[in-house]
């Protein structure tokens, strides 16, 4: 049973976790735990015997999604670490934090997104989904990073998992500057759909989905040519019945249409986490790779997904990494 009570079966998850190797001793750390994917991935990394650390915004869901996790697994080590991704004081405050209580890590997973927000700017300036979807879990990984390397160096294993979207594939189809600039509030309103098509507040989505991947290719690239054991992965959840669609409203008869098809197209939070997981703990887990549905489709087994060619462009990298730096004030040279 899932969002609004609408049944949808769990198909492969079992079999998938079973597959899983032990996590004792591992440390991960995972944005937006509270429900959905990111609330699976750390129940599983409990269950496998890894230390959780769980960044979430201060409320009475992360009160009780902690309390769900210390009695799903009675023996489990959870942490809990105040972040709000809508402010980058916030996420610099957590990052201290982290690196006071831990010399390494082996997992950081950017795992917490927002989606259809209105067209507001968070306090820092920047639209609230680029910012909370890809600015600040840019600026977590900058400064997790040492603690990411430490873990590689003496065990040969670490990885930074970006947490995208099927919606990655939304119309222009490439990254636009505009989008990662102190615009928010300005970027074309409210509407979810317009002549048919995506509207300004799902083109903001998919851009910040885009930037996850992108992100991560570059990322990837970057590690690569260091020559270092830190895997940087993305994946996307198919369409998981979670909360993340709590916003979106495409009329009355469409959305009693949407509801009605739900349990035939869509999958359960845990089937959608396989990609997140996979990346996170599988040991044939591979750097570059975005795992998920087979061509970014809504349901099914998590795969390798090839990267669109406006994915894993050059001058898109260039990019995002030049207006991510300008944007949380870091230089992030790998």
């Amino acid at each position: 049973k899932t969002q609004n009570n609408i049944m949808v079966k769990t198909r492969h998850f079992q079999q998938f976790k079973a597959s899983l190797p032990e996590a004792s001793g591992k440390t991960f750390v995972i944005t937006g735990t509270t429900s959905g994917t990111g609330f699976i991935a750390a129940l599983t990394v409990a269950e496998k015997g890894g230390e959780v650390v769980m960044l979430n915004r201060k409320s009475s869901r992360a009160t009780e999604s902690m309390a769900k996790l210390q009695v799903a697994v009675p023996s489990g080590k959870f942490v809990s670490i105040e972040c709000d991704l809508q402010e980058f004081a916030s996420v610099r405050r957590a990052a201290e934090e982290i690196k006071s209580k831990y010399k390494k890590i082996y997992c950081l997973a950017n795992n917490a997104g927002i989606m259809a927000t209105p067209d507001k700017a968070t306090v820092d300036g920047y639209d609230t989904q680029m910012q909370t979807n890809h600015l600040s879990h840019f600026l977590l990984t900058k400064e997790l990073f040492p603690l990411l390397e430490a873990e590689a160096k003496e065990n040969g294993d670490a990885r930074i998992v970006n947490h995208s979207s099927a919606s990655r594939h939304t119309i222009p189809q490439a990254l636009e500057e505009k989008y990662f600039g102190k615009n928010g509030g300005n970027l074309g309103g409210d509407e979810m759909m317009k002549l048919m098509a995506a509207g300004p507040c799902l083109i903001r989505y998919g851009q910040s989905k885009l930037a996850n991947a992108v992100f991560t290719y570059g990322l990837d690239g970057k590690l690569q040519t260091r020559k270092s054991h830190v895997r940087a992965l993305s994946c996307h959840p198919g369409g998981s019945n979670t909360s993340l669609g709590d916003n979106l409203s495409f009329g009355f008869f469409l959305d009693l249409m949407v509801k009605a098809a739900i349990p035939f197209i869509m999958q359960t939070a845990e089937d959608g986490s396989m990609g997140l997981l996979l990346g996170m703990m599988h040991p044939d887990a591979e750097s570059g790779v975005l795992y998920g549905p087979k061509d970014s489709s809504l349901k099914g087994k998590a795969v390798p997904n090839p990267p669109k060619p406006y994915e894993n462009d050059t001058e898109a990298i260039a990019m995002l990494w030049r207006t991510s730096e300008e944007a949380t004030g870091v230089k992030f040279d790998l």
